[in-house]
């Protein structure tokens, strides 16, 4: 059957006899593995590299390279053997020339060819849907990667120059570069473009809403009849592949360039039309790319009610990509990057300011993890000027951040490359390395050996075997060398600690920042931990170790830390 041109060529009620993936796995549990599809790998079997050490990413031009959808399905087992139960995929609809990253879509409607086609999604999905681990029913979800606040670049502007936001004024069209793009049809209307020329200023008002990403063209997605129009026709067109491949969920690309209604009637429909198939729990989670939980607030769950009306209420996203952790506030020390603290070159208080920020978006320190999406890097170079995390990290680093991630409260998610070390510098393209060699004799850098991978596999393991860790409120933890003045840690040197509680256990997080070795005491929950207590360790080291009391009454374990070592206690 030919692929639909028009929303109105769409079908959306359920395929008969079909039965729509759903399970109660909740999504803070998850461990997502973001790819790039053009990047990841290709249906071509090849040699995989093996050891312990690093590979360094394959380089590539700045066009499509070769990756496929097929080349995901095939390597389920990787991905499966790391520990993620989640793969994000760049986005796979079908994009104007060279645009390999997939955020230029000119047709909605149609798997872009290079990735392959809407078959392979459909395989994909059934086959990670259906995954079995050492013969064990390992069920992976699906999320696809979706850009609903512009189009591509498929029309231009009157005489085919450039234009810039100037005072919200409305810029003549000139015409659509192709005559049968883009798809759906509807999106051929150039009433459907906000035409106020391209973006200057990333975080001002209303210019970051009305204006262009660059030569990628804003919709006019505000909250009148034109609006609603564009809306509802990227509701249908994306509904259509949830209906027709079983996806599990959306990352929602670019959502602070996006009006906070228009966001949130996409997502209450998406979810709803989910439902109506039968699957529960339909993830939605946006790119807000600023350090501001404000700015957060206005997409997430309930924050995001509004009246149309006076009669409908409208809820968002369910989560957010967390650059505030990531990114850090800029000039602001005790707001610093993620990786900047656990490469010790910050103190520690920007975690527990980070923290203490989010105290009022849930119930209990628990609940925190539902609202957020934890990573430490990604695709993208504009917030990571010295490149991806492993660029001069040692591998003990790396090991530590993704655990840092999985023990955290949050969704983790690892950027693909990260657990064989690869340490792309530079513009987008440079951080997008490949991770297959097509050229003859070339190998795969899928190393299930690799020291890192290894390492990030037990601690995921351990994740999913200790509810604490997915289900428990969070508290960092005082630390002391003498075992008498405990306070919290600063400077450069020192254990960074933290608990996971759900009561009656208490796992305890460590990691040693510092690059040489030290002996820490760090507290406890009492009430848990009567005289006389062990903790036992669950990674990093072996064995039991007691729970000592001070003369205060505090009570605190004893760790000795090798330089960059990491570790869980239950």
């Amino acid at each position: 059957m030919a692929d639909p041109t028009s929303v109105k060529d769409i079908d959306l009620s359920p395929i008969p006899g079909k039965k729509y993936f759903s399970i109660d796995r909740e999504w803070r549990e998850e461990f997502i593995y973001f790819l790039l599809v053009d990047r990841f790998q290709d249906d071509t079997l090849r040699p995989v590299v093996t050891g312990t050490g690093r590979s360094i990413g394959i380089s590539t031009l700045n066009t499509f390279f070769g990756g496929n959808i097929k080349g995901v399905t095939q390597k389920l087992d990787y991905i499966a053997g790391l520990g993620c139960t989640a793969i994000w995929l760049s986005p796979i609809f079908e994009n104007n020339a060279n645009a390999y990253h997939g955020y230029d879509i000119n047709n909605y409607l149609r798997i872009d060819p290079n990735f392959g086609t809407k078959q392979d999604l459909i395989d994909l999905v059934e086959a990670a849907h259906n995954f079995k681990k050492n013969g064990n029913a390992f069920p992976i979800r699906i999320i696809l990667d979706v850009v609903i606040n512009h189009s591509g670049d498929n029309w231009f502007y009157q005489g085919g120059v450039r234009f810039f936001y100037f005072n919200d004024q409305v810029f003549p069209f000139g015409d659509f570069r192709r005559a049968d793009r883009p798809i759906p049809t509807e999106l051929r209307n150039k009433d459907w473009y906000h035409r106020r020329g391209e973006i200057r200023n990333y975080d001002s008002a209303p210019e970051n809403q009305d204006g262009d990403i660059s030569s990628l063209k804003d919709y006019a997605n505000d909250d009148d009849l034109i609006g609603s129009e564009v809306i509802n026709t990227l509701i249908k067109a994306h509904s259509y592949w949830i209906r027709e491949a079983d996806v599990d969920g959306f990352r929602v690309d670019a959502v602070k360039h996006m009006g906070e209604l228009a966001a949130s009637r996409f997502c209450s429909n998406i979810r709803e039309y989910a439902y109506s198939l039968g699957k529960r729990g339909f993830f939605l989670f946006g790119e807000v790319a600023s350090p501001s939980d404000d700015l957060y607030n206005r997409y997430i769950g309930q924050n995001t009610s509004k009246l149309d009306g006076n009669n409908t209420v409208f809820f968002g996203l369910d989560s957010v990509l967390d650059f505030r952790l990531a990114e850090g506030i800029f000039a602001d020390e005790n707001n610093a990057p993620l990786r900047d603290v656990l490469k010790a070159v910050k103190g520690p208080q920007t975690l527990f300011n980070r923290l203490e920020a989010q105290r009022n978006r849930a119930l209990n320190r628990g609940e925190i993890g539902r609202y957020l999406v934890t990573f430490v890097d990604n695709h993208d170079s504009f917030w990571q000027p010295n490149g991806r995390f492993a660029k001069d990290a040692t591998d003990d680093q790396v090991i530590a951040a993704i655990g840092f991630l999985l023990c955290t409260l949050g969704t983790a998610c690892i950027y693909y490359g990260t657990e064989q070390g690869f340490v792309g510098q530079g513009g987008d393209n440079e951080m997008r390395e490949a991770m297959f060699d097509k050229t003859a004799g070339g190998k795969s850098l899928l190393n299930t050996v690799c020291r890192i991978y290894q390492e990030i596999r037990k601690i995921a393991e351990v994740m999913r075997a200790n509810e604490p860790l997915r289900f428990g409120r969070m508290y960092y933890r005082q630390i002391s060398e003498d075992g008498e003045h405990f306070g919290f840690p600063s400077g450069s040197t020192y254990t960074l600690a933290f608990s996971r509680l759900l009561y009656p256990q208490e796992v305890l997080i460590a990691y040693n920042v510092s690059n040489v070795a030290r002996e820490d005491k760090v507290i406890v929950d009492a009430t848990l931990h009567p005289d006389p207590s062990t903790m036992t360790f669950l990674y990093g080291s072996a064995g039991d170790i007691p729970v000592h009391t001070a003369s205060s009454g505090a009570r605190f374990v004893e760790l000795n830390l090798n330089a960059h070592q990491f570790v869980i206690l239950r």
